[in-house]
């Protein structure tokens, strides 16, 4: 690299104005004969807060700019680099570790400093300037690398590229995967046709009876402490991949195990479910519910989804129904926990469970077939569906808030076929609501909370079911806020 394009370089990287994974794309939407198809309505499966229009040409352009932190509440580190020396500035970081990288990867220079607060200088030597071929820079166990060249890249490290929905009245959906952080003139498809096919909507939802199952168990809402043996636990702060052998396969998940945490006493556990094409990683990122949980000690966990072996249906995702993986993820979810309660403190009976998108789904369908191990859930955009929820028949009554935005393109409000081909056709935002408390023996009817959601309260054992919708909100992760303080309530009987 020539020492006028790192100059480049550092004019680029201070524009990115935050060290999280950024991408963009634009282009236009078509019909099968080349015209252009205004008004289409365009989200993403796997990022949260992916909303767009075409023009009247059928252009469109997106520009996500990562978990970037509003710059009225908080500053945000900047790049700058001059004469061999790069400066990080407006860091706040117990560590912060800069590496520089040749073409083959292998490390020209790196150097680690702690408690950092404020601005932080790296001289590079000659060598080091002159061969750089990616920068890498870790804040605090926040990995990101920079690919360097004509133009400067923020790498994903473990973020899923974005996949696009593009839908509109008339047309089939039709999706998008991008294969590069920026990507610009991509032509885009749409065949007219419906994809709500109202006969194959019509199956309705059985209610198998309750006579055959176990005697009740009360459940409450006080906070009662267990008597658990914390001594020989080995889990200690920090963020690990880990995995179990559900029938001999290999899972993966993600334990994070905050600096709160001491181990002198058990404390709940959050397990937080991907979107379809996504990971575990990039949940761990872009959870509302993490800085919510981590200064009360919460250990959490991100399980990784598999894929189906029909290559149509989309992944990495869970097996909820008719899509979207072929393994058992109710069996990994309890082998992963009973591993983490081997090694961690863990209050058995303060377990929570949530997700969005299709981890939305997996966390109302654990809600079904793990009453005995969750203690509430929080789905965010996604219901059952009507092959889960036909089956579902919990042990016990249990709690759940679920949050949708009514403009929802990739899991409508309303319900019905997802129109992707993967057999999957929901239940709507109401009817879940309202599935969820009959389940729980809810009597009169729901009201608005103090959070301005619609509340069921009157339910059995004290489980409560609340729906949070946001009017115009699209596909978004949950609202931890909200979210965590109704959860920490609940604990099993």
């Amino acid at each position: 690299m020539t020492m006028s394009k790192f100059m480049a370089f550092a004019g680029t990287i201070a524009a990115l104005s935050t060290l999280s994974f950024a991408w963009s794309i634009s282009g236009v939407v078509q019909n099968k004969v080349g015209q252009p198809l205004a008004d289409v309505k365009i989200s993403s499966f796997n990022y949260a807060g992916v909303e767009a229009t075409t023009s009247e040409t059928g252009a469109f352009s997106i520009v996500h700019n990562g978990d970037a932190i509003p710059v009225l509440k908080f500053v945000r580190p900047t790049i700058q680099f001059s004469h061999n020396v790069i400066t990080v500035s407006n860091v706040k970081a117990q560590t912060i570790t800069i590496s520089v990288m040749d073409a083959l990867g292998k490390v020209a220079y790196s150097k680690t400093q702690h408690y950092v607060n404020g601005t932080v200088s790296y001289d590079l030597n000659k060598t080091a300037a002159m061969g750089a071929k990616f920068l890498r820079i870790n804040i605090d166990g926040n990995r990101n690398t920079y690919q360097l060249g004509s133009t400067v890249k923020l790498m994903k490290d473990g973020d899923p590229m974005p996949t696009i929905v593009f839908v509109k009245e008339g047309y089939k959906n039709q999706t998008y995967t991008m294969k590069a952080e920026v990507e610009t003139d991509v032509k885009i498809k749409m065949e007219e046709g419906s994809n709500d096919p109202a006969s194959s909507s019509s199956s309705k939802i059985e209610e198998k009876s309750s006579s055959s199952k176990k005697d009740e168990v009360s459940s409450s809402s006080a906070k009662i402490e267990p008597i658990i043996d914390c001594s020989g636990k080995t889990a200690k702060p920090g963020k690990q991949n880990m995995s179990v052998t559900v029938d001999g396969k290999k899972r993966t998940f993600i334990m994070n195990v905050p600096s709160a945490y001491k181990g002198d006493k058990p404390v709940p556990l959050f397990v937080d479910y991907h979107p379809v094409m996504g990971n575990g990683e990039g949940q761990y990122k872009d959870t509302k519910y993490r800085a919510l949980t981590e200064p009360e000690g919460v250990i959490s966990l991100y399980p990784d989804g598999t894929k189906s072996a029909d290559s149509r249906k989309m992944g990495p995702g869970w097996n909820v129904g008719p899509c979207c993986s072929d393994d058992d993820d109710v069996k990994f979810s309890r082998e992963m926990i009973k591993a983490v309660e081997e090694i961690a403190c863990i209050d058995t009976k303060r377990v929570y469970a949530a997700g969005f998108s299709m981890g939305g789904g997996m966390s109302n369908h654990v809600a079904c077939f793990m009453s005995d191990i969750y203690a509430a859930v929080a789905p965010a955009a996604m219901d059952l569906n009507t092959t889960n929820s036909a089956k579902c028949n919990p042990d016990r009554p249990i709690s759940v808030i679920m949050f949708r935005g009514t403009s929802d393109n990739v899991c409508r409000y309303q319900g019905g076929d997802s129109g992707y081909g993967d057999g999957l056709n929901f239940l709507g935002a109401e009817k879940n609501f309202k599935f969820w408390a009959q389940k729980n023996g809810c009597t009169g009817s729901p009201a608005k909370n103090s959070d301005g959601c619609q509340e069921y309260s009157n339910c059995k054992d004290g489980t409560k079911v609340v729906l949070c919708t946001k009017q115009g909100g699209g596909h978004e992760q949950g609202d931890g806020k909200i979210g965590w303080p109704f959860l920490k309530q609940f604990t099993l009987p």
